[in-house]
């Protein structure tokens, strides 16, 4: 008998046997692929890896604006994608490693909920049962393919974020079909490798859900460096290596290499046994309350499979409010100050309300707003380029109630304002706070104090 029983080893899985195990639970952890899940090996670290690449190689491209001279600067594909499978390597290693120090363990398979009963959880793997009091579903998500005619016909040229980066050559050309957050990082990567890039979006701007000002000057900058853009765009066909899609009333067609799909992600309820349980659904995601409890006793759920919030930090926080449960906590999860980051270079970030969203629940609200070179250390560190940062202010109690960032290292300082969120911190406690001089992250309190004197 297991105290808890995890289905997926991804963040919401791992962590939560992680923090399990060092309490002294009896784990076993399910996983069909391999640790980690997909931000481990197909999403998060893989892509930052290349992205860091892409990086190193633009501030080479451009560091005579620092006083560095260098010639025929090239790259090398190759050993960009083989630093990247040695990294995801190394990271999935540490995971296990984790596993096994918190002696937990890890069942390679595909397991399915087979029943309930006074004595708990049945589950089924690799033709063996095992029976747990408790049970956590964490089987992560899977990326949307839309139903557009002529995509399974076009075989190897369509591509997922799975398929793109097993790819050994760069694609000369590359059509992006969405131009969310990871359509938006894959095409800042190519676009900076040389690839001619075009992104093709249904919505009337990219980077959908974070703040509209933000998305707009991150289009207008990629678009100064070659990237075309076509909003409300809606995508009708695909025949081979052309896109067709409509746009004002009008058939237009792009070609590209390579087409990337990325439209959005899917909890993977599948094949799970969810109906062996009765367990509900909400909106294509397994439906919790705030302790991830799902309407089945001693089952919980957590992640991306919940449909919620499909980021990895979040997985692992839920994971955490189920462990902290089952050991006697009394903990709730909390989504008012979940970050949001664009890995793209320069990066965005931003976290809690948008303006947005201020508008549509109603909120009276005040912004303020300056160009990031208001910090010293970003007019050293940057040229040609002066990043935006935003703070929202409630007017009634002067509560943080947003604040979102283009310019590095945005990903890096967007904790801090997840934390004055979560504390429901006002602008009278921010401006106590001392910040290191000479830091980005002053661009914060240098916000604070243009504005709201």
């Amino acid at each position: 008998m297991f105290d808890l029983i995890i289905i997926g080893g991804g963040p919401a899985g791992y962590v939560a046997a992680e923090r399990a195990g060092s309490k002294g639970l009896k784990v076993v952890l399910f996983e069909k692929k391999t640790m980690g899940g997909v931000c481990l090996n197909e999403g998060c670290i893989p892509t930052k890896a290349l992205l860091y690449s892409a990086k190193m190689y633009e501030h080479a491209l451009e560091g005579e604006q620092f006083g560095i001279l260098a010639d025929n600067v090239s790259f090398d594909y190759g050993k960009m994608v083989a630093r990247k499978n040695k990294l995801v390597r190394k990271l999935v290693g540490g995971v296990k490693m984790k596993m096994k120090s918190n002696k937990v363990e890890v069942v390679e398979g595909e397991a399915v909920l087979e029943s309930r009963s006074d004595e708990g959880v049945v589950v089924s793997c690799n033709g063996k049962k095992y029976t747990g009091k408790n049970v956590l579903i964490s089987t992560g998500s899977e990326a949307s393919v839309p139903p557009i005619p002529g995509l399974e016909e076009a075989g190897d040229v369509i591509l997922t974020n799975r398929e793109i980066l097993e790819m050994k050559e760069r694609p000369e050309s590359l059509v992006v079909i969405g131009g969310g957050v990871i359509g938006m990082e894959f095409a800042c990567f190519y676009q900076g490798l040389g690839t001619q890039v075009t992104v093709v979006e249904m919505l009337p701007e990219i980077l959908g859900g974070l703040d509209g000002e933000v998305s707009a000057m991150v289009r207008d900058y990629f678009a100064k460096k070659g990237i075309d853009f076509h909003l409300q765009a809606k995508v009708t066909k695909v025949d081979g290596n052309k896109v067709t899609f409509e746009k004002d009333g009008k058939s237009e067609t792009v070609e590209g290499e390579k087409i990337l799909l990325s439209v959005g992600r899917r909890p993977v309820t599948k094949g799970v046994g969810l109906e062996n349980l009765n367990i509900e659904l909400d909106r294509g995601g397994i439906k919790v309350d705030e302790k991830m409890r799902t309407n089945v006793a001693n089952v919980f759920a957590a992640g991306d499979v919940t449909g919620f919030s499909l980021l990895a930090h979040t997985a692992s926080r839920e994971g955490e409010v189920v462990v902290n449960n089952l050991t006697g906590g009394d903990d709730v999860m909390s989504y008012k100050a979940i970050p949001g980051v664009v890995y793209i270079t320069p990066e965005v970030a931003g976290v809690g309300e948008t303006e947005e969203t201020a508008k549509e629940k109603g909120l009276s609200y005040k912004t303020a707003k300056l160009p990031m070179t208001y910090a010293g250390r970003f007019a050293i560190e940057n040229e040609r380029f002066s990043g935006f940062c935003k703070v929202l202010i409630g007017d009634k109690y002067g509560e943080i109630l947003g604040v979102h960032m283009f310019g590095n290292p945005s990903s890096e300082m967007i904790y801090g304002a997840c934390l004055a969120i979560e504390q429901e911190m006002t602008l009278e406690e921010m401006k106590k706070v001392v910040f290191p001089h000479p830091t980005v992250s002053e661009i914060f309190k240098e916000v604070i104090f243009s504005e709201f004197k």
